[in-house]
């Protein structure tokens, strides 16, 4: 028997029963019954399944667990206590300022949208429309959020500043 990953996920270490090369979106959610991020393509094009390793928005379909040893995975469900340095202390700007501007519809999206955006703004938090644009392009939304995506990172960006 293989030695157990030892993963650290939203600040608490986790020992994983998993092949190392098992996608870390599947130990995140069949392991820890994270469900944040979701699967969506299985081929890092769409976004579903973002998380951010070491403060990098990853595609975690594509990125083997045995990556994330090491390395700190924060989830969506773990991005408010990251961002603020403990749980309880209220939303990631990104997180509220979505509520606000009522930027998901079916929702399914929301984490690549969310994720994606609060790895920008923690690199570029005064980020220009252009800048916003780049940085989420390739995310993935069949409803047609989008504008009210652009507005919300606008509005999380102001919060951060």
């Amino acid at each position: 028997m293989e030695k157990p990953l030892e993963i650290e996920v939203n600040g608490r270490r986790h020992a994983v029963e998993a092949p190392p090369d098992t996608p870390l979106l599947y130990v995140l959610r069949n392991e820890m019954d994270l469900r944040g991020p979701r699967f969506g393509c299985g081929l890092a094009q769409c976004g579903a399944c973002t998380v951010h390793m070491d403060g990098v928005a990853i595609r975690s379909c594509v990125t083997p667990a045995s990556a994330a040893a090491g390395a700190r995975i924060t989830t969506l469900e773990g991005l408010a206590a990251a961002y603020h340095g403990k749980e309880g202390e209220g939303l990631h700007p990104v997180q509220q300022a979505f509520i606000d501007e009522q930027a998901a519809q079916c929702g399914y999206c929301v984490n690549a949208w969310i994720m994606t955006s609060a790895a920008l703004l923690d690199k570029t938090p005064d980020a220009s429309d252009e800048q916003i644009k780049e940085g989420l392009r390739g995310l993935k939304c069949r409803c047609g959020t989008q504008i009210s995506v652009m507005r919300a990172v606008r509005r999380a960006s102001k919060a951060m500043a």
